[in-house]
C-alpha cells in the first residue's frame, strides 16, 4: 500500500425498500476535516488523469459502474516513492479510497456504462488558486499504461 493511502470497505444494506450505504463519517478512521462533496462521471473507456494536490486529500467512491483508480507516489521523501497502485471501485467492489496530498491519481471507466464517482476532499475547491497540479493522461513521467491488461 502506498504510504498514507487508506481503504474503507463499505457495507451495502438492502431490503424490500431499496439500498443504503454509509460512505464517510466524521468518526471514521482516515477522516481529518470536511471540505466539500462533488460528483464526476466518466464514459466507458475514458481516462481522467493525472493530477495531485499539495494540501488536499481526496476520498473517492464509485457509486455506479466500475472504475480503475490508479495512484502514483512521486513524493521525494516518501518510503513508497515510485510505487504505483491500482484499485477497482464500483458495483462489484464498494470501497472508499483516501488519496493523501502529493499522490498523483487518475481513473478510467472500465464498465460498459458511465461510472459515477463521488469525491469528498478535505478542503473546498479554490477557484482562484486551485490546489491541482496536472500531467497528461499518457505521460511517460508516470510508469503506467492505461490499456486493458488481458491475461
Amino acid at each position: 500500500m502506498i504510504d498514507g493511502v487508506f481503504v474503507k470497505n463499505l457495507k451495502l444494506n438492502c431490503d424490500e425498500r431499496g439500498r443504503l450505504m454509509e460512505i464517510f463519517r466524521c468518526d471514521d478512521e482516515g477522516f481529518d476535516r470536511f471540505g466539500q462533496v462533488y460528483m464526476t462521471t466518466a464514459y466507458p473507456g475514458v481516462v481522467k488523469a493525472w493530477h495531485y494536490h499539495k494540501k488536499q486529500a481526496d476520498h473517492f467512491v464509485c457509486l455506479k459502474g466500475m472504475m480503475k483508480l490508479v495512484l502514483y507516489d512521486s513524493r521525494p521523501k516518501s518510503r513508497t516513492k515510485g510505487a504505483v497502485q491500482e484499485f477497482f471501485l464500483g458495483d462489484f467492489n464498494s470501497i472508499l479510497v483516501k488519496i493523501p496530498p502529493g499522490i498523483y491519481h487518475g481513473f478510467k471507466c472500465v464498465s460498459e456504462d458511465e461510472a459515477i464517482v463521488i469525491n469528498i476532499p478535505d478542503f473546498p475547491y479554490n477557484r482562484k488558486s486551485p490546489d491541482e497540479f496536472r500531467l497528461p493522461a499518457h505521460t511517460k513521467k508516470i510508469p503506467y499504461e492505461w490499456a486493458r491488461k488481458d491475461g
